[in-house]
């Protein structure tokens, strides 16, 4: 008698679909991130300073509410803490498209980063109660190849919006949100294990303020992210200066997604052989080299025009296009990794807490991401901005490398101890083999 041959990809639960399609509906119009520093600044007529502290704002509100909302998943439940989010976040972003007030926009932007990031930890809390453990690096990088083609749809919409109608993406933004919001009141059920127990609150994040291997990570895929989310201000403004408008950006944003759309199918199943920190070492440092190459545009594009090859202008695009192109790789590579890590070393009890965690390094790098480019811009100058995401990607890099062994000793700590389910212990972790 025979066995069946075991699927190399195994179904992923109902519920994980729900929320796949949930992410792509809401991503498919979410403009606020890349979009609000040129709304500030072409339609509203502020300084590129101003329009950095108030996107600065976004990212602060995404920070503080973060650890909230791991609180309220573990605690209240994962669902409602989904739906609160979805509905407050939607209402603060359509409040956004339509008042020019700067102190207003201000306490605007922080509500809005606030109450958007309650959602994030709680699906992916979600995802980790559904999901066994050797598919949940599948699982989130289909949620993350989901929103990339979300938004490789949205900046195709938003590269034909004129430039002083900006506005009307972030109405598109609040409309897929409330879509979001009803599938998820619809669709998804609680799914927080009515087995684990619970800690006090303080206690529960005090233990995850004292686990050191993820506090490192946690450090290090910050500065990570503070090199790649440079497209909120540095880049769009950049680009700006060199006569590449919000359409060009949009398209070059459309054609980062995009991009993760096309390699993330190809590039997962290759990768899952490799050790984890060395994707995530790889990630960083094609993050510091894609932006990087932004400082030798204006230098590149005019020698190939004067060679007589094409125009500035165009070569410009290109280059621009091509720096894109190393920090979308580097996407593919480092993040459906990260998100499976943290997952991995989050005890039950703390799923939630671990992921509002991991949401808060999300949340205060979109906020010190456009306060630093926009100050170091200011009084630098951009090329000196592009070569410190160089330095800061290698050293990233490095410190991944040098805390792998301390990561894995707590990996096998977590599958040893008696909390662990069946399928943890018989895991052979893929984030770090």
């Amino acid at each position: 008698m025979t066995s069946a041959k075991r699927s190399p990809h195994p179904m992923l639960p109902p519920v994980f679909w729900v929320v796949f399609w949930g992410t792509l509906v809401n991503r498919a119009a979410s403009f606020v991130g890349v979009f609000l520093a040129l709304h500030l600044t072409n339609d509203l007529g502020m300084s590129k300073a101003t329009a950095g502290w108030i996107v600065g704002c976004w990212g602060i509100g995404s920070c503080v509410a973060s650890p909230v909302a791991g609180v309220l998943a573990d605690r209240v439940g994962r669902r409602p803490t989904m739906l609160l989010g979805l509905v407050l976040g939607g209402l603060a972003v359509l409040a956004i498209a339509f008042v020019s007030d700067v102190r207003l926009l201000f306490v605007l932007a922080f509500l809005g980063g606030g109450t958007g990031m309650l959602y994030a930890p709680a699906s992916n809390a979600t995802i980790a109660d559904v999901v066994p453990p050797e598919q949940r690096q599948r699982a989130y990088g289909l949620i993350y190849w989901a929103t990339n083609l979300g938004l490789a749809l949205g900046f195709a919409i938003g590269g034909i919006v004129p430039d002083h109608y900006l506005w009307l993406l972030f109405v598109a933004d609040a409309g897929t949100t409330f879509v979001c919001a009803a599938l998820t009141a619809w669709k998804v059920p609680e799914t927080r294990p009515a087995s684990a127990h619970h800690d006090p609150v303080l206690a529960g994040l005090a233990k995850v303020a004292t686990d050191v291997p993820f506090l490192v990570f946690a450090g290090l895929h910050f500065a990570a992210l503070v090199v790649f989310t440079q497209f909120q201000l540095a880049l769009p403004l950049d680009m700006a200066a060199h006569d590449h408008g919000s359409r060009a950006f949009a398209w070059l944003m459309a054609f980062n997604c995009a991009g993760v759309v096309v390699l993330q199918p190809v590039l997962t199943p290759l990768l899952r052989r490799f050790d984890g920190s060395r994707l995530l070492a790889v990630s960083a440092i094609l993050f510091g080299l894609g932006y990087g190459l932004n400082a030798l545009v204006p230098g590149l594009a005019h020698g190939l025009a004067e060679l007589g090859l094409g125009s500035a202008h165009t070569w410009g695009l290109v280059l621009y296009l091509a720096g894109s192109a190393f920090w979308t790789v580097g996407e593919v590579v480092g993040f459906p990794v990260a998100a499976s890590l943290v997952a991995d070393l989050a005890p039950i009890a703390q799923r939630g807490r671990y992921q509002g965690a991991f949401a808060m390094v999300w949340g205060l790098s979109m906020g010190c991401s456009p306060i630093l480019g926009g100050q170091v811009i200011e009084h630098l100058g951009a090329p000196a901005l592009w070569l410190l995401c160089v330095a800061i990607g290698g050293l990233v890099a490095a410190g991944h490398l040098a805390a792998a062994p301390a990561r894995r000793r707590r990996l096998a700590e977590l599958q040893r101890s008696p909390g662990a389910t069946e399928s943890d212990r018989g895991h052979q972790n893929t984030t770090e083999s």
